[in-house]
C-alpha cells in the first residue's frame, strides 16, 4: 500500500525510499494555506486519467492577501551547505543581496532534484547579479546531508553551491503561504526578494510541475532593471538589452511605434 505524503514527511530522514514512493501517490484532496494572514485555504484536487495524474490548485477566496509587495517573513533555521550544518537567517541578506527563495516538497524524490541541481549549475550567473539562492523543504538536515552525499546518477544532488534549509517545524513554509496543511509538505513556491527584504515576485507550482531557471533569471534581471531605472517598465518577455517602456501615454506610444 502506498504511504501518504504526511507519512513520507514523518519518515523521510530514516527511509528516503518511502518518501519517494509517497510523493508518487497523488492525494485526493488537500487544503493549502495561501498566506500567513488568515487566508482562506486552497483546495488541491487530484484526478487520475489513463495517461497521467493531474494536480490542480483552486483558489478558495477572493480576499486572500498577496505576499508580493510586502516584507518577506524573516526566519532563522539550520541548513546544509558544503557538507556541513550551518545557520541561515533571511534578514542577514537585507541591504546586501537579492534572494531567490524556493520551496520543494521532499528530499529523495523525482522532480525536486532536477530543479535543485539546475539552480546549482547556474549559481555563478546569479552570483554575478548579487543574488543568493536558498532551497527549503520540511526535511531534516540529516536527510539533506544524505541527499547531497548521494551521486546525481543515483538520484542524489552531489555538492550544491547554495544552502538547503530544514523547515522541520513547517513554520517557514506556512509563513510564505506554500504549506499543504493536511500533508505537511510545501508546494513548489519561489520568491524573489530584493535587497530591502521586499518580495517582488512569487510563483507557486503544483507538485508535478518543475520550475524554469531561465524564467527566474529573466524575472530577476527585469526586477533589477526597473529598480535601477524607476521611470521605466519592462514589457512582456523583456530581456537585458531589449527596449523598455516609459509608463505614460507618450512614452508608451514611442515603444509601440518602434516594435
Amino acid at each position: 500500500m502506498a504511504c501518504s505524503f504526511a507519512a513520507a514527511a514523518a519518515t523521510v530522514s530514516s527511509a528516503p525510499t518511502h518518501a519517494a514512493r509517497a510523493l508518487a501517490a497523488a492525494p485526493q484532496a488537500v487544503s493549502v494555506a495561501r498566506s500567513a494572514v488568515a487566508a482562506r485555504p486552497l483546495r488541491l484536487a487530484a484526478s487520475r486519467s489513463a495517461r497521467a495524474t493531474r494536480l490542480v490548485a483552486r483558489a478558495g477566496g477572493v480576499d486572500d492577501l498577496p505576499l508580493v509587495g510586502n516584507k518577506a517573513p524573516d526566519f532563522e533555521a539550520e541548513a546544509v551547505f558544503d557538507q556541513e550544518f550551518i545557520n541561515v537567517k533571511l534578514s542577514d541578506y537585507i541591504g546586501k543581496k537579492y534572494v531567490i527563495l524556493f520551496f520543494y516538497p521532499l528530499d529523495f524524490t523525482f522532480v525536486c532534484p532536477t530543479e535543485i541541481t539546475a539552480f546549482s549549475d547556474r549559481y555563478e550567473e546569479f552570483e554575478k547579479l548579487n543574488t543568493e539562492i536558498l532551497g527549503v523543504s520540511i526535511d531534516s538536515v540529516f536527510s539533506h546531508l544524505a541527499w547531497v552525499q548521494t551521486d546525481r546518477k543515483s538520484g542524489g544532488l552531489g555538492d550544491l553551491k547554495y544552502p538547503l534549509i530544514s523547515d522541520v517545524t513547517k513554520s517557514i513554509s506556512k509563513s510564505f503561504g506554500v504549506l499543504i496543511p493536511d500533508q505537511g509538505i510545501a508546494l513548489r513556491g519561489l520568491f524573489i526578494i530584493d535587497k530591502e527584504g521586499v518580495i517582488q515576485h512569487s510563483t507557486i507550482n503544483n507538485l508535478a510541475i518543475g520550475r524554469s531557471v531561465d524564467e527566474t533569471m529573466r524575472t530577476l534581471q527585469a526586477l533589477q532593471y526597473v529598480q535601477e531605472n524607476p521611470d521605466e517598465v519592462c514589457p512582456a518577455g523583456w530581456k537585458p538589452g531589449e527596449r523598455s517602456m516609459k509608463p505614460d501615454p507618450k512614452g508608451s506610444k514611442e515603444y509601440f511605434a518602434a516594435i
